[in-house]
């Protein structure tokens, strides 16, 4: 399962759809929902989120495993540093490992000073690659004091995170350099709004390639899509999310389609962001789609 995604990223078409746990014990609903759009079909895997915003929500890992026995296709679990010490990494892991899911997302993780529950304290006992360190360790038969695990874990894939803008495309570059270094096999971007920054990305990943190629080390990039359907979203990541650059043509264009109504703003966002997904999977077929669960949405862009 997850040989033939790993395949598929470095060698064919790969999409892959974020899923996010609700607010709640249940996570078939969602899987239902999933199930009754066909989207298992459209997508070569899934991905769950672990808490984002630092909102809680149900478990990354035990969506991982529902997703990955109901549709049979691989699911990448969401870590994130924020929760979690180097024992709870590992311990989740392990844990992890017996029940097969095996490919992991790591992030640093949102602060917990923006969390929904009162006086939560962050772990971060380092940042994401610390995470890829303790994967890398697990691949090699130990655990990240160097004791031999006491049977050897199954292989687990490592995915990274990078944005998709900075003021100064080197500061990515290098980024992109120390997960590579750290064993990331895919790293996939923040949402990217222009085919320019796209192409971009994709420089900076063939350089950080090339700077790791002594080590033996390289990693494939994924272009993270975000359909904005709405001026309000378009402003707000614009405003307010690092790393992310929400063209002005966009934001001029929905919000011209905002004055004539809810449904020409729709038409118009909608428009804007298919466009966008065939353009950047003509250029680069490594596609993350993320829709903050519209699924109905994300068969619309995928179909």
């Amino acid at each position: 399962m997850f040989d033939e995604l790993i395949n598929k990223l470095k060698n064919d078409t790969y999409i892959t759809l974020e899923t996010t746990p609700g607010h709640s014990p249940i996570f078939s609903p969602i899987i239902e929902t999933i199930a009754e759009l066909g989207l298992d079909k459209l997508v070569d895997a899934f991905t769950t989120t672990d808490n984002p915003l630092a909102k809680l929500k149900y478990n990354s890992l035990f969506a991982a495993k529902m997703l990955q026995e109901r549709f049979n296709k691989p699911v990448i679990a969401t870590m994130s540093m924020r929760d979690r010490n180097k024992i709870a990494l590992q311990s989740d892991l392990l844990g992890a490992n017996e029940v097969d899911v095996r490919a992991i997302l790591a992030l640093t993780g949102d602060p917990a000073s923006i969390s929904d529950q009162p006086h939560t304290k962050g772990v971060f006992e380092a940042d994401s690659t610390l995470l890829l360190e303790i994967i890398s360790c697990f691949n090699s038969g130990i655990d990240y004091a160097g004791k031999p695990l006491l049977h050897k874990s199954k292989e687990i894939y490592p995915f990274a995170v990078v944005n998709s803008y900075a003021k100064n495309p080197k500061t990515l570059q290098k980024k992109m350099q120390k997960k590579i270094k750290h064993g990331a096999l895919g790293i996939i971007t923040q949402p990217a709004y222009d085919i320019q920054s796209a192409k971009l990305l994709l420089e900076l990943k063939d350089a950080a390639n090339e700077a790791c190629c002594n080590e033996n080390r390289s990693a494939e990039l994924i272009l993270g899509i975000f359909p904005i359907t709405k001026l309000r979203t378009a402003q707000f990541l614009s405003a307010h999310v690092p790393g992310i650059n929400v063209p002005a043509s966009w934001i001029e264009a929905l919000r011209d389609a905002h004055e004539k109504g809810a449904d020409e703003e729709y038409r118009v966002g909608f428009e804007l962001s298919k466009n966008l997904f065939l353009e950047l999977k003509a250029l680069h077929p490594k596609i993350h789609l993320m829709t903050a669960n519209q699924f109905g949405l994300a068969k619309n862009i995928l179909a």
